[in-house]
């Protein structure tokens, strides 16, 4: 605020100077000039009644003359300070007026705004640095799970754009350069409640100085980065950057997946991804050759996840320096029938558009078809303006850059313990992912799958410890009993128990659970609510291990028998 009234007395100190000096020399000549009173004697007006009637009649509002009637000298200089007064006032308006619409000075009315706004954030929120196709996305899911989000974007339009996005809870923003350590700071990255920093920008060495500035200045602070380099990537893992998303690499073992562990890769599309396919659409695990039109870095990821899962591929790429070493491969684009047909298109089981045009990728799938309507298609879109044709195209797969950090950095912060997950899925052989995504469909049926994670601690699960505290064995079924009836099994099942080092995947439901115990669960939304709600609450949880309400008297639970205790 200080800075503020410095910058606005600085920008007006002429005016203010001139209306001052304008209203003391008209004060001061109504006190020299002589006048009469009633009775026609000499009289000077002293400096308070000529303070009075310079203030109303300078302002324009015109009360007469006072005390008493003017003489001709008094009224020629009435005259004289009207229309210094009015001139002195247009020019002092006029300068306020241009100093509150100058673009620094509303930067500055912004930027404290801004920062009495996060200040005054009680409650846990996140810092999103970059407010693209990922920022918005992330945002917008943070704020409908009722977390609070502070913005940080360079571009002033997507700040503007914000307020347009219609969010539920007001999101702070600020236009400045996150990369920066004092606009981290102001945007409350030492803020008591901030709970993590989400560098999203779309500039590998702006999200690099983001998540230096994280850990250096609050080191425990969660640092989840995006990156589309390998170089950054190793350099943000250096320093313990918590989660970094490459969305090249992640969705090249995503397509990897689908092409030879279809069971799995479905797994994992119904914990990932919000909208999963249906259970009928798994892909057939087909041997034989893929190709692969670009050989940029989408390219060489996805050549690399094939080429190690034992898959033959063909690159076809228009700089032969790129592809020299390798040992199968075409020069050209792949937008051309003889290019593909060269590849072998007609016998391969697979192809990836995968260079930097949406032109030329939507090209290639076309043309690819034609000669091969068999072919598992794999695109990738580089512009957010381009999804309407992209969804029209009836590809088998669609990369989204933006949207897969998404869902990444979404599935860490809502559920930290489904990478685990993930990681351990890998190992699984298919018949396993098999009889599991059978349970997961027969459990949810054509409602979403949602997952949770919890901890048997005070803060997550106050209710279990206190019944282990009581020496009460509690078993892992318990919690997904329907806190209004226990009879009733609520529709969720655990994937993992985590246990000091030890993973266990799909745990029995008799497994009895101990202070520590991490476990994973999926299921529909509601049952997940509920089964939380049973973790928290002391009388739900004694109904479902009783049967009996824990909120009866002594005399009444005396009477039931030992088992109401």
């Amino acid at each position: 605020m200080y800075d503020i009234l410095y910058v606005l007395l600085r920008r007006l100190r002429t005016p203010l100077i001139t209306l001052i000096v304008v209203y003391a020399v008209s004060i001061l000549g109504f006190t020299l000039i002589p006048g009469q009173d009633d009775q026609g004697n000499p009289w000077r007006m002293d400096f308070f009644h000529a303070f009075y009637f310079v203030s109303f009649m300078g302002s324009t509002i015109g009360f007469g003359e006072i005390p008493y009637p003017f003489t001709a000298a008094q009224r020629m200089w009435t005259l004289v300070t009207i229309y210094s007064c009015v001139i002195a006032w247009l020019y002092g308006i006029g300068t306020t007026l241009s100093v509150l619409q100058d673009g620094g000075f509303i930067r500055l009315l912004r930027l404290r705004r801004f920062i009495y706004s996060v200040k005054g954030i009680t409650e846990p929120f996140y810092l999103v640095c970059g407010y693209g196709v990922t920022g918005s996305t992330v945002v917008r899911e943070l704020v409908d799970a009722g977390l609070r989000a502070v913005v940080v974007d360079i571009d002033q339009e997507r700040i503007d754009n914000l307020d347009l996005d219609g969010l539920v809870t007001p999101v702070p923003a600020l236009c400045a350069d996150a990369s920066l350590p004092d606009v981290l700071d102001r945007a409350g990255l030492q803020h008591p409640h901030c709970a993590g920093v989400l560098a999203l920008t779309n500039s590998d060495k702006v999200n690099l100085g983001i998540a230096i500035a994280s850990k250096v200045l609050v080191p425990k602070r969660m640092a989840i980065s995006r990156s589309e380099n390998d170089i950054t990537s190793a350099n943000l893992a250096s320093f313990g950057t918590d989660l970094i998303v490459d969305p090249f690499r992640h969705y090249a073992e995503y397509v990897a997946l689908a092409a030879h562990s279809p069971h799995r890769h479905l797994v994992f599309d119904w914990l990932m991804n919000p909208h999963h396919r249906t259970l009928a659409s798994v892909y057939r695990h087909a041997e034989g050759r893929w190709i692969v039109c670009g050989y940029g870095r989408f390219g060489r990821n996805i050549t690399r996840e094939l080429t190690e899962a034992g898959t033959e591929v063909t690159v076809i790429d228009p700089d032969p320096d790129n592809i020299r070493a390798l040992g199968s491969a075409v020069p050209g684009v792949g937008t051309e029938a003889v290019t593909l047909e060269q590849a072998g298109v007609r016998s391969a089981v697979g192809i990836v558009a995968g260079t930097d045009s949406d032109a030329d990728n939507l090209s290639i799938i076309m043309t690819a078809r034609e000669l091969n309507p068999k072919l598992i298609t794999v695109v990738r879109q580089n512009l957010s303006a381009n999804e309407l044709i992209f969804s029209h195209s009836r590809c088998d797969f669609i990369m989204q850059p933006g949207q897969i950090i998404a869902t990444r950095i979404l599935a860490q912060l809502k559920t930290p313990l489904l990478s685990v997950f993930i990681e351990h899925l890998f190992k699984q052989d298919e018949v396993w992912a098999h009889t599991l995504i059978n349970r997961m469909s027969s459990m949810v049926g054509d409602e979403k799958l949602d997952s949770r994670s919890v901890r048997i601690d005070k803060r997550e699960a106050p209710a279990v410890i206190t019944k282990l505290e009581e020496e009460v064995p509690i078993k892992l079924i318990s919690l997904m009993k329907n806190p209004h009836n226990r009879s009733e099994t609520l529709y969720c099942f655990p994937l993992m128990m985590k246990r000091g080092d030890s993973v266990k995947m799909t745990p029995g439901e008799l497994t009895e659970l101990e202070p520590g115990d991490e476990i994973l669960f999926c299921g529909r939304t509601r049952a997940l609510d509920r089964m939380r709600w049973s973790a928290q609450n002391y009388n739900t949880l004694h109904y479902i291990l009783t049967g009996f309400d824990a909120t009866q008297s002594r005399l009444q639970r005396w009477l039931r028998g030992p088992e109401a205790k």
